[in-house]
């Protein structure tokens, strides 16, 4: 008796080895009649883009099987069928799962087994498209309505109830099924409920005052209904829109805003490991790819608070050793920073030194006679810019950045750029390509009375509006 104990036991033991074995990994069955014989892909959503996870070829009868011993990434996947169409599947934590649809209506007539949350998100989303198609219905009957006002009323309300019959639905499933990702996943989608704000009797502008308070609000809470500690919200095809439409629209425009913003957001994904990386290089790859002037200030900081100082542990030494060299290179030159001293020898052997010029703003222009855009802006420079602006204090310390004193001269004579300061480092004692970031010429910085930089890299054609403004609010 205890033999056959014994042996029960033993089989009990394999039979749940056995079982959790199958529980591992993913396998995935999707059955499209119409595609026999065919190429089914399965994408996923990562960054606002889609990508191909896996591809496998249909049998006779429109069966494809996808399957690995590695678990997929929690996240929002898609199919992606051999007559261009597509649609999605919430994969969570059970991923041995069914899917049978067809072509008639691919997300009406899909049907899931063996994955809850998957089956949760299938009912959501057929929801949707019930809402959608009576949303268009109404938006029909509007555009046919003409002057008939009473039917535009009716159908305005109808619109309306429509949309509180989403909130409803939502906030329902959100409630019903707490502690999910499909929970996580639809509460994502909702913004911030914002209070109504109200302000003391009295108070100046208080229309104004509301609004700002909103929208600090609106801002401090915007991540509220996401959790930045579950990565799996960046495999959505919302995730890094959000995130974008924060940096873009919410988020003022200069570099100290976008960095504190910024590392709030990096700091709430401390702790999740793949949310944190992907943070702290979309914000890095934001300043850095920006068009602002002056937001590499960000990118410095970013770099210098997670590169360099040894957090972004994904990054390899070469990456690491070129952004050292590159933020020591920019740093000089961020906007705000006093322009390194130059004393340089103009055509008469006379030294002038930058630090010692009187002017309200100083332009700083470095260009070489044989560039081919130096030919046209240089010369575009000294008039359009250099002789209006002269009687209102501006004043140009042109520098050449070669050593060929009769390239120099003959420039000079042939533009006749006589009345501003032309100076040049032939011997390079001023190393002044250490200090201000000359990649390509010319390349120009404006500085005010105390030789701060106030702007960098502009064109010519933008200086005559920046030097209105600057000068019309001092």
């Amino acid at each position: 008796m205890r033999k056959v104990k014994l042996f029960l036991l033993a089989a009990l033991l394999s039979a749940n080895a056995i079982a959790a074995m199958a529980a591992t990994g993913h396998e995935i069955k999707l059955t499209v009649k119409e595609f026999p014989n065919q190429d089914i892909i399965l994408g996923y959503y990562f960054n606002s883009k889609m990508y191909v996870r896996d591809t496998v070829r249909t049998d006779a009868a429109g069966l494809a099987i996808f399957k690995d011993e590695e678990a997929l990434p929690g996240g929002l996947y898609l199919f992606y069928l051999p007559n261009g169409k597509y649609f999605d599947v919430l994969v969570s934590d059970e991923q041995h799962f069914a899917l049978r649809t067809d072509t008639m209506d691919l997300v009406g007539n899909l049907s899931i087994s063996g994955a809850r949350e998957s089956e949760l998100f299938l009912g959501y989303q057929q929801f949707i498209d019930k809402q959608h198609k009576n949303y268009d219905r109404i938006q029909k009957e509007l555009a046919s309505a003409g002057n008939d006002e009473e039917a535009k009323a009716k159908l305005r309300a109808e619109a309306e109830a429509l949309g509180n019959e989403v909130s409803a639905y939502m906030n329902k499933e959100i409630s019903l099924n707490q502690g999910t990702f499909y929970a996580k996943f639809l509460k994502g989608l909702q913004d911030p409920d914002i209070p109504d704000f109200e302000v003391a009797e009295g108070t100046a502008n208080p229309d104004s005052v509301i609004q700002a308070m909103t929208y600090h609000y609106y801002k401090k809470h915007f991540f509220d209904n996401i959790d930045l500690q579950d990565e799996r919200f960046l495999r959505t095809p919302y995730f890094a829109q959000k995130l974008e439409t924060f940096i873009d629209k919410l988020v003022i425009q200069v570099p100290d805003s976008v960095v504190k913003e910024g590392v709030r957001l990096i700091e709430m994904a401390r702790g999740n490991e793949e949310m944190f990386r992907f943070l702290v290089q979309f914000m890095f790859n934001r300043a850095n790819e920006s068009k602002i002037m002056g937001m590499d200030a960000a990118m410095v900081a970013f770099a210098e608070k997670y590169y360099l100082s040894g957090e972004a542990t994904w990054a390899d030494q070469e990456f690491l050793d070129k952004l050292e060299t590159r933020v020591r290179e920019i740093k000089p030159t961020l906007i705000g920073n006093k322009a390194h001293e130059m004393r340089m020898e103009s055509i008469e052997g006379q030294i002038y030194s930058l630090n010692e010029l009187n002017a309200e703003i100083t332009i700083v222009a470095f260009f070489e006679p044989s560039c081919g855009h130096c030919k046209k802006e240089i010369p575009k420079l000294y008039r359009e810019v250099f002789e209006p602006y002269r009687s209102k204090g501006v004043q140009v310390f042109a520098v050449y950045t070669m050593a060929d004193r009769d390239e120099w001269t003959n420039f000079i004579n042939e533009h006749e750029l006589y009345d501003w300061i032309n100076v040049y480092d032939p011997y390079h004692q001023t190393h002044f390509r250490d200090y201000y970031d000359i990649k390509s010429t010319p390349t120009i910085f404006i500085l005010d009375r105390e030789k701060k930089i106030i702007a960098k890299k502009l064109d010519v054609d933008q200086m005559p509006g920046f030097l209105d403004y600057v000068l019309s609010n001092k």
